[in-house]
C-alpha cells in the first residue's frame, strides 16, 4: 500500500505518501460543498466506477473539473471504511486479511487522483489549482489516519513479529517488511501527543508544497521573455523565431515574440542568441523567476517547508530530514550520499574549469576580431560560446543536427525501435481514445507474443499551464492482484513548432525522450502481484536507474542510424556528421555534472538543517554559503535549479533525494557496461534485464537485486568513463 499510496496524493506533481484515513473529523471544504452541489448525482461522476475504455484508461471526454472534489471526498470516505474494517476485524491478523486486504483499498481514490495528478502537472487551470491547495491538507490527514491507526498497526506489528513463522513467499515477505517500515517511519510508534503534532506538520507541509508548485507554474509563465524587436532574436533559426511569434500570439501579444521559460536555469535559446544583452536578460528572467517579491515569490514558502521538515524529523527521532528520508533508500544514510557526491566534485569541477577556459579563449578571440574589449565569461555566455567551441573543435553545431531529429521519427524509429530490438515489444497508434490535450499521442503496446501490454500516452510540447521539466507516471497502475494492466504517460516541455513546421529536437531532447520511456518500460514490464511493489514504486535512488539506462540506446549506432534521418529528404545523417556528434558526446560534460552536483548538494544542505537551527532568513545567502561549504561554488556554472525554483525537492517528492539522479547514473552506466561486455543490443540481453530488473519493482532488496543481475555490486568506474570524469 505504501507505494500506491504515494501516488494517490500527488498534488501538482508533489508526491505525498497517502493512506486510508478518516474524514469524519473534518467538515467538507467550501470547494467540496460547491462541487458536490454541481454533481449531486453520484452516478454521474466518471470516477465512481472503473472506466469501460480499453485497459481502464480514463475517459477524458467525460471528466469535468467539478468531478474531482466529490470523487476525492467519496474516495477517501470509502477507503476509510475499508481500512476501518481491516483494523477492527475480530479475527486474528493474517497476511491475507490485513496486508492483502490493505492492497485492495481505495479504488475510487486511486482513479481520481491518477487523473488529478496528471492534469495539475500537465494541463492545469485556476480551478484545479484551487482544489489542489484546499484538498492538500485533507489528503495529508487521510494519509496520517492510516499510518497512525493504532489497531491497524497492531495487526501489522503482530504479523511482523512472527514473520519467520508465516512461511510467506518472497514477494509477500517483502510487502510485510516494506509496509512495517513505512508505518514506523510515518509515526506509528509515536505517542498520541506526538502523533497530533506530526499530523499538524504533515498538513502544513502538504499545503505549502502544493502552493509552491502552483506559484512556480505562475512564476515561470510570468518570467517568459517578451521581445519587441525581431532584430534582438538574431541567431535564432526561422523555426525558433516562428515558435516565439506563436507563443506571443497565444498570449495575445501580436507583433511581439515570447521565449517561454523551461524548468532549468539555463534556457535552450541562450545557445543561439547573438545579442549578449538579450542573453543576459533571458538568463535573469530564468534565474529570478521566483524571487520578484510578488505573489509568485517562493522564498518564504521554501524556508517554512525546510523548517517544518526538520521539526518533523526531530519528532520521529532523527537528527535531520535527510536521515529520516534516506532510511528506506538504497543509500540509507546522508553520510553515504555525501561520500558519493564528494568523489565526483573534484573531477567535475576540473573538467568544467577546462571547458570555461576554452570558452574564455573563444570570447577573447571573438572580441579581438571585432576590435572590442573582451569580457569575463558569465553563465549567460556559456551555451552561446559553447556552440562556437563545439563548432571549432568538432566542426559541428546544433543547427546542423536538429533536422535529423524530428520528434515523431525519433519516437517511432528511435525510442520504440530500441525497445522492440531489446524486448520484442511493438506499438500501434490509436486515435480513437480521448486525451487531455489535442497534442497528446496515444499508442497501444504489444508484447513479443502479440499480447496487449497496455497504453502509452505522450504529451511532449511546452504549455504555459504545464509544470516544467519532464516526467512519467501512470493512469492505471500495473499489478496482478487487481488484474490491472499499465496505462502510462510521458510528459516533456519541448518547444511547439509553428503550424506546418516540424518539431525538431536537440540531442538533449532526444535523450529526454529515451529517459522518460525508460520509466515507461519499468511499468510496462511490471510482473508483480502487489500494487505497492510494482513498476516504478521503488526507492528514489533506484527508480531513475531504468530511465538513465535507457538513455544509452539513443546513441547506440544501430538505433541512432535508424532514426537520425533528415525530416525533408529521409536521408540518414551523413556518416561524417554522425561521427562528429559521437566524438563530441563528452562535450560540456564538466558543466553538466557540476550543475547537477550543485543541485544535489543544495538539496542535502536544505535537508540536513538541524531542527535546532533558526529558520533560514536569506535564501540566496544560504544557497551561496552552502555551495561554498561543499567547495562547489562556481560563478560561471550556476546550479541546474536554484533553490527558489527547485521543483524536485519542494514539490516533486525528491527532498533529500536529488542525488538519486547521479547515483542512478552510476547504476545505469555500470549496467550498460554489462551489455557492452555481453554483445550489446540483443534480445537475450534485453530479456534478461527485463526478467531480473525491469519486471521486479520493489519485490526484493534493491542492492541484492542489482548484484544478482550484474554479478557484483555497482561501482563508479563506468560512470567516470561515460561522464568524462577520468583524468584528461
Amino acid at each position: 500500500m505504501s507505494g500506491l499510496s504515494e501516488k494517490i496524493l500527488v498534488l501538482a506533481c508533489c508526491a505525498v505518501v497517502a493512506g486510508a484515513a478518516g474524514l469524519n473529523a473534518a467538515a467538507a471544504t467550501p470547494a467540496a460543498q460547491s462541487a458536490a452541489s454541481t454533481s449531486a448525482d453520484a452516478t454521474a461522476n466518471p470516477f465512481e466506477s472503473p472506466s469501460t475504455l480499453p485497459f481502464g484508461t480514463p475517459d477524458f471526454s467525460k471528466i469535468k473539473d467539478s468531478d474531482f472534489v466529490p470523487a476525492m471526498e467519496q474516495g477517501m470516505k470509502q477507503q476509510m471504511q475499508e481500512i476501518d474494517q481491516i483494523a477492527n476485524n475480530p479475527e486474528a491478523p493474517t497476511f491475507e486479511n490485513t496486508l492483502v486486504a490493505m492492497e485492495k483499498t481505495g479504488a475510487e481514490l486511486h482513479r481520481v487522483m491518477a487523473v488529478f495528478n496528471l492534469l495539475t502537472g500537465a494541463d492545469t487551470n485556476p480551478t484545479l489549482q484551487k482544489i489542489s491547495e484546499e484538498e492538500a491538507p485533507r489528503l495529508a490527514a487521510h494519509q496520517d489516519a492510516i499510518y497512525l491507526n493504532a489497531r491497524l498497526f497492531d495487526r501489522i506489528q503482530k504479523l511482523y513479529d512472527r514473520r519467520a513463522k508465516l512461511k510467506l513467499d518472497p514477494e509477500s515477505a517483502r510487502l510485510l517488511q516494506v509496509e512495517y517500515q513505512a508505518f514506523v517511519l510515518n509515526g506509528a510508534k509515536l505517542s498520541r501527543a506526538d502523533q497530533a503534532r506530526l499530523k499538524h506538520y504533515n498538513e502544513r507541509i502538504s499545503t505549502l508544497t502544493t502552493q509552491f508548485s502552483n506559484k512556480l507554474i505562475a512564476a515561470a509563465k510570468a518570467g517568459a521573455l517578451v521581445v519587441d524587436n525581431k532584430a534582438d532574436l538574431a541567431g535564432l533559426s526561422p523555426q525558433q523565431i516562428d515558435a516565439a511569434a506563436q507563443a506571443a500570439k497565444a498570449r495575445g501579444l501580436e507583433g511581439k515574440w515570447v521565449i517561454p521559460l523551461q524548468n532549468t536555469t539555463q534556457q535552450p535559446d541562450l545557445a543561439f542568441l547573438s545579442n549578449r544583452n538579450i542573453r543576459h536578460e533571458l538568463f535573469e528572467h530564468s534565474w529570478n523567476r521566483a524571487e520578484k517579491g510578488d505573489a509568485n515569490d517562493t522564498r518564504a514558502t521554501i524556508t517554512e517547508i525546510a523548517y517544518l521538515r526538520a521539526q518533523k524529523a526531530k519528532l520521529l527521532g532523527y537528527p535531520d530530514f535527510a536521515a529520516w528520508k534516506l532510511k528506506d533508500q538504497m543509500a540509507k544514510t546522508p553520510a553515504t550520499v555525501m561520500n558519493f557526491l564528494d568523489q565526483l566534485v573534484p573531477p567535475a569541477k576540473a573538467r568544467a574549469a577546462a571547458e570555461a577556459g576554452a570558452r574564455q579563449q573563444m570570447i577573447d578571440k571573438d572580441r579581438s576580431a571585432l576590435g572590442k574589449p573582451s569580457f569575463k565569461l558569465e553563465p549567460w555566455d556559456w551555451e552561446y560560446y559553447g556552440q562556437q567551441v563545439q563548432k571549432a573543435k568538432y566542426d559541428i553545431d546544433e543547427s546542423q543536427v536538429k533536422p535529423y531529429f524530428e520528434l515523431h521519427n525519433v519516437l517511432v524509429n528511435g525510442v520504440f525501435y530500441a525497445a522492440h530490438q531489446l524486448y520484442g515489444i511493438s506499438f500501434k497508434q490509436r486515435k480513437d481514445l480521448p486525451t487531455w490535450n489535442p497534442d497528446v499521442l496515444v499508442y497501444e503496446v504489444y508484447d513479443s507474443n502479440g499480447k496487449p501490454l497496455g497504453l502509452f500516452y505522450a504529451d511532449y510540447f511546452k504549455r504555459d499551464n504545464k509544470a516544467g521539466g519532464a516526467w512519467m507516471d501512470s493512469l492505471v497502475h500495473p499489478n496482478t492482484l487487481l488484474d490491472q494492466s499499465p496505462v502510462i504517460y510521458n510528459v516533456a516541455n519541448f518547444t511547439k513548432p509553428a503550424p506546418g513546421q516540424p518539431a525538431l529536437l536537440s540531442m538533449d531532447d532526444v535523450i529526454t525522450m529515451f529517459h522518460e520511456f525508460g520509466h515507461a518500460l519499468n511499468a510496462f514490464f511490471a510482473d508483480t502481484k502487489y500494487p505497492s511493489l510494482s513498476g516504478t514504486d521503488t526507492a528514489r535512488d533506484w527508480v531513475e536507474f531504468p530511465s538513465q539506462f535507457n538513455e544509452h540506446w539513443a546513441t547506440y549506432p544501430e538505433v541512432f542510424d535508424h532514426y537520425a534521418k533528415n525530416y525533408k529528404t529521409g536521408a540518414p545523417m551523413p556518416k561524417e556528421l554522425a561521427a562528429k556528434l559521437q566524438k563530441s558526446r563528452l562535450f560540456n560534460k564538466g558543466y553538466d555534472m557540476t550543475e547537477l552536483l550543485e543541485a544535489a548538494l543544495l538539496d542535502m544542505s536544505w535537508h540536513t538543517l538541524s531542527p535546532s537551527a533558526p529558520r533560514v532568513s536569506n535564501v540566496d545567502a544560504f544557497e551561496q554559503n552552502a555551495l561554498e561549504k561543499d567547495n562547489i561554488f562556481i560563478s560561471y556554472v550556476p546550479p541546474r535549479y536554484r533553490s527558489t525554483y527547485f521543483l524536485h525537492i519542494w514539490g516533486n517528492g525528491y527532498a533529500a533525494g536529488y542525488y538519486a539522479y547521479l547515483w542512478t547514473q552510476m547504476l545505469a552506466d555500470d549496467a550498460y557496461a554489462w551489455f557492452e561486455e555481453h554483445g550489446g543490443l540483443t534480445r537475450a540481453n534485453g530479456d534478461r534485464f527485463r526478467k531480473m530488473i525491469l519486471s521486479r519493482g520493489n519485490t526484493e532488496d534493491l542492492a541484492d537485486m542489482y548484484k544478482a543481475w550484474r554479478g557484483r555490486a555497482p561501482n563508479i568506474d563506468a560512470m567516470k568513463k561515460d561522464r568524462g570524469l577520468e583524468p584528461q
